[in-house]
């Protein structure tokens, strides 16, 4: 990967060097996905079933989760993954609310390529839709989660970690994320600020006026907490 390549690819602009992997057929690294294979196999031994929910996220992608969500079409959680019902007409506080389950388009750790989303498919319901909230992580999927953070702790887990967890940055614990940290810290090295600064004011996005603001601070927060 040339380093063009990389500094966009960093950003969910570019999918050069990205596989396929079944059966979910999602895109990721081809690093990650050998990873994968052995965390399933290992799952599988314990008597779990590994499903990833979610995997490479382009920028388009997640722009269009963002805009969605300041628009009322996804719908909005507050820090407890409760439903938000009420208007929230001011653009700041919209943007924190998003913030709170939701990365900046250009700044998910989903464009890398070495993020996952999972569950364990074996206790899932028919006709269960998966919601990817700390309510599942303490109910349905609580065994799996238990059984994973040992796997972690014990330096058992094939190089896959938590990074949104209590104390580090502003976003939300997310038990179900996990990242192939030597696979992601290539791409984090390429990450451009000034880049993401560039793409707002070109992109319809929304809370641009507000994003652009306020990204240096936000950077502090929302960002380079989880550039492990």
């Amino acid at each position: 990967m040339s380093d063009v390549l990389s500094v966009l690819a960093s950003h969910g602009l570019d999918e050069e060097g990205l596989v396929s992997f079944s059966p979910e057929n999602l895109l990721l690294r081809p690093s990650v996905i050998s990873a994968l294979a052995l965390l399933r196999k290992s799952a599988s031994l314990a008597g779990f079933e590994i499903r990833v929910e979610s995997a490479y996220r382009s920028f388009d992608r997640q722009l269009s989760i963002w805009n969605r969500k300041a628009n009322r079409e996804l719908p909005l959680l507050d820090k407890t993954g409760a439903l938000i019902t009420r208007a929230i007409d001011d653009p700041e506080e919209l943007m924190h609310t998003i913030l709170i389950w939701s990365a900046l388009p250009g700044a998910s750790r989903h464009h890398f390529g070495t993020e996952i989303d999972i569950v364990d498919a074996s206790v899932i319901p028919l006709d269960y839709e998966v919601q990817l909230t700390p309510e599942e992580c303490n109910g349905i999927f609580k065994s799996f989660h238990d059984w994973l953070s040992l796997e972690i702790a014990l330096g058992r887990s094939f190089d896959f970690d938590r990074v949104f967890i209590p104390g580090r940055g502003l976003i939300r614990p997310e038990l179900w994320h996990l990242s192939h940290l030597p696979s992601a810290r290539a791409l984090q090295e390429r990450f451009d600020l000034e880049l993401l600064k560039t793409l707002y004011a070109k992109t319809d996005i929304a809370c641009k006026e507000v994003l652009l603001s306020q990204l240096d601070y936000l950077a502090k927060d929302y960002i380079y907490p989880y550039f492990l």
